[in-house]
């Protein structure tokens, strides 16, 4: 048993990948943060409970522990940025989705602490999901790869005006096969509760460049949905779960989900 993940093994060849769900920090790097840091306002939240249909339609979830603030698992080892020429959070972090300061003075963490902590917690993340597509992919044939994001509508410091509800990411139709990327937008577009887009602002972070290889039969997709299409507006987000919404919003995902299934290569 992992102490920074849980994994739940599924026997279909689906894995739901939530990297920025968890929430603690460790004693020690919280020190060096921001008091406001504690609350965690990046997490993507809830999602472990929003996805988790995983298993009752035999899909693998991965859910890490530890919060983006201690390391990025959706950010490349090396540190490079996800979209050159606008603000970008880095592997470890050193600023929230507001632009302000993550650490207190001269507290960031310098290469010594960020090697630290990619190998504490971004590395044992990235060997399991290797590891269950591997799994999955040698029981199936193929294997397909959800990664599960949510975000604030608007965030002036990372991009312009308000962005769509739903944000489908296939690194420009290069992470995943051209006709599964047109079946899910297909399901996206057949409702109408809320608004989308496929490959726009976001198009996919790491995990979804770095393991959809078509051309080896593991496919990848990023949904990047807002907080108002399962919380309350307004509310503080560790609280705001909207029962209604929410039950809405898991039906569409897992019906996203369920499509990935039903495809085959």
């Amino acid at each position: 048993m992992s102490t920074t993940f849980t994994l739940h093994r599924g026997r279909r060849p689906l894995l739901i990948s939530v990297p920025h769900a968890g929430r603690e920090i460790p004693a020690d790097i919280a020190a060096a943060l921001q008091p406001r840091a504690l609350a965690v306002e990046d997490c993507d939240w809830h999602l472990e409970r929003l996805y988790d249909f995983a298993h009752e339609i035999g899909a693998s979830l991965i859910v890490p522990r530890h919060a983006r603030y201690v390391v990025d698992l959706n950010r490349p080892p090396e540190n490079t940025p996800m979209y050159p020429g606008q603000n970008n959070t880095e592997l470890c972090p050193t600023r929230f989705f507001s632009g302000e300061p993550l650490y207190r003075d001269c507290r960031a963490p310098d290469e010594a602490e960020i090697g630290r902590r990619v190998q504490t917690y971004w590395r044992p993340y990235h060997e399991a999901l290797q590891g269950e597509l591997v799994r999955l992919k040698a029981e199936h044939g193929h294997a397909v790869l959800f990664d599960g994001h949510s975000i604030q509508a608007e965030l002036p410091w990372l991009f312009d005006g308000r962005l769509p509800d739903l944000n489908l990411g296939t690194a420009a139709g290069n992470a995943c096969a051209p006709a599964l990327r047109e079946h899910l937008a297909a399901v996206l577009a057949a409702q109408s509760r809320w608004s989308q887009v496929v490959d726009g602002r976001f198009k996919g972070g790491y995990i979804t460049r770095h393991y959809g290889r078509p051309e080896t039969g593991v496919h990848a997709v990023q949904m990047e949905m807002c907080w108002s299409c399962y919380l309350r507006d307004g509310a503080d987000p560790a609280e705001a779960w909207d029962a209604a919404s929410a039950a809405d919003a898991r039906a569409l995902l897992r019906t996203l989900a369920e499509t990935m299934l039903a495809w085959r290569p």
